[in-house]
């Protein structure tokens, strides 16, 4: 079985670019957000299934998924949410399932906004990496990507964990408040860690004695 590290953190904490510096150094990467878009695509079971349970409504012009539609209408309503959670998630653990098993490195990070939230995925991993940043640090980033308003990004944020609850369950915490540049020695004493975690329990394994 391969090591992995679930890395999570608050939206617009900087995920997506953790990642990315893991991923130079070699790790594997199965993303929830990607394998959220690939079973919602035109043609998969997940687009079906999301038009089935809220209409014509759900669709852009195009015939793809109207993602924006579909975020206003579930956090403003959570039995939406709910609905919409329950129809997708079992795809979207299947595929990042599929994505494990085919990693080649000694270990990998399994990338899930909601890994703390939601714990479908949580037990999966062997150790949890937080990206923190702080909050209105946070509202800005997700404001100038998205176009979203500061009350529409805190009432996202408040469907997640608060900033001390996910640092309370971390077992290790990257600082991206700061400049880029300053991920990179995280990045790789971290990096280090892992491989050297991953080595271990595959000796162990193989030798129990």
């Amino acid at each position: 079985m391969p090591y992995v590290v679930g890395l999570t953190g608050g939206i617009g904490s900087g995920k997506s670019e953790v990642a990315r510096a893991f991923a130079q150094l070699g790790a594997d990467i199965a993303d929830a957000d990607a394998a959220a878009h690939a079973v919602t695509a035109r043609g998969e079971s997940g687009h079906a299934a999301v038009v089935a349970a809220f209409g014509e409504d759900a669709l852009a012009p195009n015939g793809d998924l109207d993602r924006a539609w579909l975020r206003r209408t579930v956090f403003a309503d959570a039995g939406a949410r709910t609905q919409l959670e329950a129809l997708l998630h079992p795809l979207i653990i299947e595929r990042l399932g599929e994505e494990i098993a085919r990693w080649r490195g000694p270990y990998g990070l399994l990338v899930v906004p909601l890994l703390l939230e939601r714990g479908h995925l949580a037990d999966r991993t062997a150790r949890v990496l937080v990206v923190d940043c702080p909050e209105d640090e946070q509202v800005r980033r997700v404001m100038a990507r998205s176009g979203l308003t500061a009350p529409e990004v805190r009432a996202i944020m408040a469907t997640q964990l608060s900033r001390a609850q996910r640092l309370a369950r971390a077992d290790d915490v990257i600082d991206n408040g700061g400049p880029l540049e300053a991920l990179a020695p995280q990045v790789a004493r971290l990096h280090a860690l892992y491989s050297d975690l991953a080595y271990n329990g595959a000796q162990s394994r193989r030798d129990p004695g």
